[in-house]
């Protein structure tokens, strides 16, 4: 008979998970299911709101990844009241994405997949506190670097977890000399550590050439904002759709996404499957016939031609060079991709805190003809976000939608977990190591869980499965 085994919970990822694998009568995983435990209700709770609250609402989606919420919140209804943002008002947002940029990278490539591949860790020094022990300089490193880059988020954004300055048409607080002379001080030590990771990183890339493990391996779809030349962009610009033999196949607007995007339901597990309306739903397989797609550092990487900042672009060809042609497809280049934007941001963290306009006053745009209807497109660090609402004559929310980045990635979260299970789990062989190794198949996408959920009116299932893995009995509320 079969045999089930359960990673529950999953480990090193932003919320509650577990992978369901099913061996068969020889041993080997013959599927696997990669499952998110939780769910939320911010689409229906924000109905009601007045839509200038979106902004402050949808910071508390998330504590990993709040300014993504906060500001694609923000592009949506400034939209939504017909107000465009002043100059002044795009450049502080910009400067406090960056530092969030760096915030959410460093998170996920220091602390939650380093330890994956850190050379020399034993299997039970696989976290943060390993490479301490191993590298004590680089952790203090860290958090000094992090606490530079909260802080600047928090001089922009109000706090530095939940921001609350965008309001529609610009921002409610300017940056003051002091201010910009204090983040100017920072800004250049950030710049040498995002340099320092990339050298660290390639290091580790040629010492043990963990890149290019193909048992993480998908030929996808890739989507992300593009900007002008289609340079690396993380605010602002069109969505550009590229497939897996790296032809372009369109690009869109925030008001026409749904003619591009459309979801899937599964029963085993709470988000939805978002895919490309141009291909349909084929289920968990990848190539060009497939409507998977995929979002995130690597799909930006793959989507853009260039990056407009010196060092990053440096970083970038190099990449490039390493494997040798356009798409990537390896998943494990997520965590390379990673890198090459924590530079870009520091790089442009320079360039806009010397710029000598950023600290005018005119923060805010309060003329636009009200138009009810907003969308908002935004790169999180996840990938690419969409916030759409609608609203009365009174400005009262009718309607919300959120696409959300890991949502997006859900398909191809769980045919690279599968694929993993099937080729590392064979004649019933199973130990800690080969379970870990399963499970950096999700680690690539750095997964945000609350974000992936957000409807209510979800079903509750509960499972029973006897001692030989057979499902006797489903109840569901």
């Amino acid at each position: 008979m079969g045999r089930i085994i359960e990673i529950n919970p999953g480990t090193r990822a932003e919320g509650e998970i577990k992978i369901t694998i099913i061996l068969d009568e020889k041993g080997n995983a013959k599927d696997a299911y990669f499952q998110i435990l939780t769910f939320g209700g911010f689409e229906a709770f924000m109905i009601g709101r007045p839509a200038e609250e979106a902004p402050r609402i949808a910071t508390r989606i998330c504590g990993v990844c709040p300014w993504a919420h906060h500001l694609c919140a923000a592009k949506a209804v400034d939209s939504l009241f017909g107000r465009a943002p002043t100059e002044t008002a795009v450049k502080l947002r910009r400067l406090g994405y960056y530092a969030h940029m760096i915030d959410s990278h460093t998170i996920h490539f220091f602390i939650l997949a380093l330890p994956d591949f850190y050379p020399g860790l034993g299997e039970n020094e696989r976290n943060i506190l390993g490479i301490l022990r191993k590298n004590p300089e680089l952790v203090k490193r860290l958090l000094k670097i992090r606490a530079y880059v909260r802080e600047i988020e928090e001089i922009i954004g109000g706090k530095a977890t939940h921001p609350v300055t965008a309001i529609p048409g610009g921002v409610s607080k300017r940056l003051t000399e002091d201010e910009r002379r204090k983040i100017e001080s920072y800004s250049k030590e950030i710049l040498q550590f995002t340099m320092e990771t990339w050298e660290f990183f390639r290091g580790i890339v040629e010492k043990t050439k963990f890149i290019e493990d193909t048992t993480y391996y998908l030929e996808t779809y890739y989507v992300g904002l593009v900007g002008e030349d289609d340079a690396l962009e993380f605010y602002d610009g069109p969505a550009k759709i590229l497939a897996p033999d790296g032809e372009e196949v369109a690009k869109f607007m925030p008001e026409q996404y749904l003619d591009y995007i459309a979801e899937h339901v599964e029963t085993w597990t709470y988000p939805k499957f978002p895919y490309l309306r141009i291909k349909g739903w084929k289920g968990f397989v990848d190539g060009k016939d497939s409507g998977i797609y995929r979002v995130g550092p690597l799909a930006r990487i793959n989507v853009a031609k260039k990056i407009t900042t010196e060092k990053a672009e440096e970083a970038y060809r190099d990449m490039l060079s390493f494997f040798g042609k356009k798409p990537i497809h390896n998943s494990l280049a997520y965590h390379w991709s990673r890198v090459i934007e924590m530079i870009y941001s520091a790089e442009m963290i320079n360039e806009l805190i010397t710029n000598p306009e950023i600290t005018r006053d005119d923060t805010v745009n309060l003329e636009g003809n009200y138009r009810g209807k907003g969308i908002g497109f935004i790169e999180a660090p996840r990938g690419f976000l969409i916030h759409h609402y609608e609203a009365d004559e009174k400005a009262i929310i009718t309607k919300a939608n959120h696409i959300v980045p890991t949502t997006m990635n859900n398909p191809a979260i769980c045919l690279d977990v599968k694929r993993a299970a099937r080729k590392l789990i064979r004649e019933r062989k199973i130990n800690k190591d080969l379970l870990r190794r399963v499970e950096m198949a999700f680690r690539c996408y750095d997964p945000c869980i609350t974000c992936s959920v957000h409807s209510v009116g979800y079903p509750i299932v509960i499972e029973i499965f006897d001692s030989d893995g057979k499902l006797i009995a489903k109840l569901r509320r």
